[in-house]
């Protein structure tokens, strides 16, 4: 299983480590399947940027970027190098530990998840 270790630019909220993220899911749904708040406005379809993250290590065991998710992300607040949407940030391995951060989600107008 994949080790997922989430930390927040909202410095209230404690980190929080996932040790059981199966191959193949998001960083959204493993979110939501272990109650991490990540905002998804579009339900998870890559129609929106509001579950905009940054990967702070482990993209090589992501999905590729695809061109769609990069429009996506130049729409999100405070964009950069390893920023990813959490619906398309999808684990390929098993063997994965990823850092990411959400960023503060005050920030974001719209129905919160």
């Amino acid at each position: 299983m994949a080790k997922i270790i989430f930390k927040f630019e909202d410095k209230e909220i404690k980190e929080k480590i996932v040790e059981n993220a199966e191959e193949g899911y998001s960083i959204l749904e493993i979110a939501e399947d272990n109650d991490i708040h990540l905002n998804h406005n579009c339900g998870g379809v890559c129609a929106c940027s509001t579950c905009h993250i940054y990967v702070e290590k482990g993209e090589d065991d992501l999905e590729e970027i695809s061109d769609k998710e990069e429009d996506f992300i130049d729409r999100a607040i405070n964009p950069r190098l390893e920023s990813r949407l959490g619906c398309q940030a999808v684990i390929t391995n098993e063997e994965a530990e990823i850092e990411i951060t959400i960023p503060d989600q005050k920030q974001i107008i719209g129905h919160e998840h």
